[in-house]
């Protein structure tokens, strides 16, 4: 089965940063905003906005320096490279959104058994100024999350924060039409709820990664099948494929061939097959043959 390639119009390293940068300072500004406006306004739910918020900024300081360290060459500590830091970091960001989530969770159930008073004007204004930065920085990180699951992780931040401003707004405009100061704990819910359904949705391609699990897109099967239609080839087992970082795939295996074929002919032959059906190029062999291989064969996985 042929393996599917898919290009994206990639940004470079540089101009990504800058727009990082641009971002994180932007949401810097407008956490301290909403978290003075809304101990002022006695709002949680612009202080949960200011909170998520302040997340967005610490999760765009961690892709900063993600996508830093993941340039780094190859060296004697990192011999697979330093590409996984990308993938750590998106696992940081993606926890401390359900950790957030839980936090506004247990903050608006208390709220909603005794609602204070809420200054709905101020709300509304600062929730509004929080809406525009918000498109800003999503418009600033949206082409990169496309590549990238650590920037990624970052947007998801970035856009459940823009839904949960455009909330925050509907319950300052109730508060201030109807005095229901009972939709600002609501509201807060519905946002927790947003964030806890787009992360739990999201982090299974991050834990997949770092579980060392296999690429979505390929099947190990098909990839076995695939040696063994060559020529020479007896077996193979002791078979792993699994996702390096999230643009490089690896697979090794134990490769029994038939007794007086070409070992380094077979191994080019198949490198070449899983370069051109599956696009893996980052393989292992270890070449056997019936009496030279594996002691306890049954041990080793197919």
């Amino acid at each position: 089965m042929p393996h599917d390639h898919h290009h994206h119009h990639h940004i470079d390293a540089s101009t990504g940063d800058r727009r990082v940068v641009w971002a994180i300072a932007v949401n810097m500004l407008l956490t301290v905003a909403q978290i003075v406006g809304g101990v002022l306004s006695g709002s949680l739910a612009l202080i949960a906005d200011a909170i998520h918020n302040f997340s967005d900024a610490v999760s765009l300081i961690i892709a900063f320096f993600a996508r830093r360290i993941a340039r780094r060459p190859m060296d004697d500590r990192m011999t697979f490279g330093y590409g996984r830091a990308e993938i750590v970091a998106a696992m940081i960001n993606y926890t401390t959104l359900f950790v957030v989530a839980f936090y506004l969770i247990a903050e608006a159930v208390m709220r909603l058994l005794d609602p204070p008073p809420v200054q709905g004007w101020t709300v509304v204004i600062l929730a509004g100024v929080a809406l525009i930065i918000d498109a800003v920085t999503a418009a600033l990180t949206y082409a990169m999350s496309k590549d990238s699951l650590n920037i990624r992780a970052a947007f998801v931040h970035n856009l459940a924060d823009a839904l949960g401003s455009v909330a925050v707004i509907v319950a300052g405009t109730l508060i201030l039409l109807f005095d229901w100061r009972w939709v600002d704990p609501v509201i807060t819910l519905m946002i927790a709820g947003y964030i806890l359904w787009h992360a739990w949705s999201d982090v299974g391609p991050v834990v997949r990664i770092l579980m060392l699990g296999s690429p979505p897109d390929l099947c190990r099967t098909r990839i076995g099948d695939a040696v063994r239609d060559i020529d020479g080839v007896v077996d193979i087992h002791h078979a792993h494929l699994w996702q390096m970082d999230e643009r490089k795939n690896a697979y090794q295996a134990h490769v029994v061939i038939q007794e007086g074929a070409e070992g380094g002919a077979i191994t080019a032959e198949i490198k070449t097959r899983l370069a051109t059906d599956f696009d893996l190029t980052h393989v292992t062999l270890e070449i056997e043959t019936a009496q030279t291989g594996c002691a306890d064969r049954a041990a080793c996985a197919p």
